[in-house]
């Protein structure tokens, strides 16, 4: 488990993070990014973006208009990279359950500052049929609204989960329309949370269709053999 009282990540960790994301995208990668408006100026934010690749977690860091800290399975955080996910200000979650990460993101939230989630949990088609609760509970608890992320060309057709796209390739980023979340009057908190999870699947799984009929990118064949390096699935 992550520590409860673990200090907010410096704001400084974007100062050089931040151009090494807009280099991945646009000078390692091609990257086509749409929707940039449809992210709120100002506040905290909830990025919940499909779920294909490794690759997607940095791709949404670099494509997005404000910088986010992402949450990333704690078992990344050692040697190396460990110290470059600190220093970019990542945050760090415990697959298995993790109340104190996603209770992180909530003081990182109220801050006003922006969280990003995987919400799928693991690698697979990106088709977000399924989602997690954690990215409920924080929208429920934070009242911070919820932008939709389509991630298209991390990972195309059969390729492994494993697989590194060469340099030169194209992705495409689109960010949706934003949605808040409220509990309504009488309203038990479980129900709260399943039709939170409910909207909020519903809507990235639209956007990600909505995104692949414009942008003419489709997602890769599901492969469920692996489990994916930036997680969102805390509040299993």
């Amino acid at each position: 488990m992550t520590d409860a009282g673990a200090a907010l990540p410096s704001g400084l960790t974007m100062a050089w993070s931040r151009p090494v994301g807009w280099i991945l995208d646009h000078l390692v990668y091609r990257t086509t990014v749409t929707g940039r408006t449809n992210v709120p100026t100002g506040g905290p934010v909830i990025f919940a973006g499909n779920h294909i690749s490794f690759l997607d977690g940095p791709v949404m860091f670099g494509a997005a208009p404000r910088p986010m800290h992402i949450l990333v399975k704690q078992e990344m955080f050692k040697g190396f990279l460990g110290r470059v996910l600190t220093a970019s200000g990542q945050l760090p979650v415990d697959r298995r359950g993790d109340r104190a990460a996603l209770q992180r993101c909530k003081d990182v939230l109220d801050a006003g500052r922006c969280v990003g989630i995987l919400p799928e949990g693991t690698r697979g088609s990106g088709a977000a049929a399924d989602i997690n609760g954690g990215v409920a509970w924080l929208a429920l608890n934070s009242g911070a609204p919820v932008v939709p992320v389509a991630i298209l060309g991390t990972r195309q057709g059969e390729e492994h989960l494993d697989f590194v796209p060469r340099p030169g390739r194209r992705f495409h980023v689109s960010f949706g329309s934003a949605r808040t979340l409220a509990r309504r009057a009488g309203e038990t908190g479980r129900a709260s949370m399943d039709r939170a999870a409910q909207d909020i699947g519903a809507a990235l799984a639209g956007h990600v269709q909505d995104t692949i009929q414009k942008s003419g990118q489709p997602l890769p064949f599901a492969d469920h053999k692996d489990l994916t390096a930036v997680a969102g699935d805390a509040g299993r």
